[in-house]
């Protein structure tokens, strides 16, 4: 067996920053073999300045809108923002799939490894059989009118078939709680059983106006779509405690943006979900720039000890798949949170809410977690100029 050994200033493996006395030991497929000190480690050492990580997770992405790239203006809102794609998203399939190309291209460069991806149609499929990544492919479901739940049901249904005869790890879950009838709930409620369920949670501030008051700029964006409202009846509870109870029998709940996320909403999670369900945050906060030009309250997720993961969305949101860089933009705007925390969010924390931690997300013995470098660091932490490559 031929071995690689890899030392840096620091070795991150999945929850703790190491010191740079450590070698990393694998084989040549990037199997890990052993973490050991550098005087046991014998030659051939490669050695790295910078930061050894296991490879990102990147729990929340939109592959399919990444011919989007530069189209969507920032900082107009999230209404806005939900128009321009419903209304411009579609492309001819080539361009949209050469788009899926070079976005997996970017993903793999900068050391992502997996990805939980959003799908709305079959083109990215036959994109991730070379096996460059790992997917947990999400099968969106949306449709406020009750007259069209069962055509979008059907739809979804067919395109979340096609990817399980493909034999890829998929989910059918919802859009977000104002693009989601009663009636189509009950239509894709029984799929949330054992599987992973994500859904977009407090994204606007208006999300909660809405389902407080039947109020705001969701009325607006209705009209503005032509979408029959009058159906609605208001639950005067926030967005969240609408429904999280209808994901009580998924194994495990990615909640993505949570912008506009409050303590009882906290709070209820705690009282409502199944006891053996993990929940997740999942955080995208360059997005949140791009969109709403706001960030989640993570000092209060902090506070709460929740499972904190990290996501990109999409091109259409972002200026670059990049997991590092959303660690950056937390490390700019919360300058106290170690940077063995957040690069915790990004790998094994992220590896568990898609249930890919028998494999990715840290380096321990027989995992093949892949190896990224984080270069141009000062000491331990972030820079503006700090890079992410994948070595291994």
């Amino acid at each position: 067996m031929s071995y690689r050994k890899f030392q840096a200033d620091y070795l991150f493996n999945g929850t703790t920053l190491m010191p740079g006395t450590l070698v990393l030991i694998t084989n040549e497929k990037g199997k890990i073999l052993d973490i050991v000190d550098q005087n046991q480690a014998g030659e051939g050492v490669e050695i790295f300045s910078g930061i050894l990580s296991p490879g990102f997770i990147n729990a929340h992405c939109h592959l399919e809108l990444s011919h989007l790239k530069n189209r969507i203006p920032e900082k107009t809102g999230l209404i806005n923002f939900v128009y321009k794609v419903v209304t411009e998203r579609h492309f001819p399939e080539e361009e949209v799939a050469n788009a899926i190309n070079y976005a997996i291209d970017e993903m793999v460069i900068n050391g992502i490894v997996a990805i939980g991806d959003i799908c709305n149609n079959e083109l990215a499929i036959s994109k991730k059989n070379d096996n460059r990544l790992h997917y947990y492919n999400f099968i969106e479901v949306s449709g406020w009118s009750p007259l069209i739940s069962s055509e979008r049901f059907e739809r979804s249904k067919l395109i979340y078939e096609k990817y399980t005869e493909n034999r890829k790890k998929t989910s059918m879950v919802p859009h977000a709680p104002y693009s989601v009838s009663q009636t189509l709930w009950e239509k894709i409620t029984p799929y949330f059983s054992g599987k992973i369920v994500t859904i977009h949670n407090q994204e606007t501030q208006f999300e909660d106006e809405f389902f407080l008051k039947g109020t705001g700029e969701l009325v607006k964006m209705y009209e503005l779509m032509k979408i029959d409202n009058s159906f609605y009846t208001i639950p005067g509870t926030s967005s969240l405690q609408s429904y999280f109870n209808k994901l009580y029998s998924a194994s495990s709940v990615i909640l993505v943006h949570n912008t506009f996320l409050k303590q009882n909403d906290l709070d209820y999670i705690s009282k409502t979900k199944n006891f053996s369900q993990l929940v997740s945050f999942c955080l995208c906060p360059n997005a949140n720039i791009y969109i709403e030009n706001t960030l989640p309250p993570i000092e209060m997720l902090l506070n709460n000890q929740v499972n904190i993961i990290i996501g990109t969305d999409s091109l259409a949101s972002n200026h670059q798949l990049d997991i590092l860089e959303e660690l950056k933009t937390i490390s700019k705007q919360f300058p106290g949170i170690k940077t063995e925390l957040m690069l915790t969010w990004a790998t094994l924390n992220g590896a568990k809410a898609l249930q890919m931690e028998n494999k990715l997300g840290s380096f321990e013995k027989d995992k093949e977690p892949g190896i990224v470098l984080i270069e141009k660091i000062e000491g331990d932490k972030f820079t503006k100029s700090s890079k992410a490559r994948r070595i291994l």
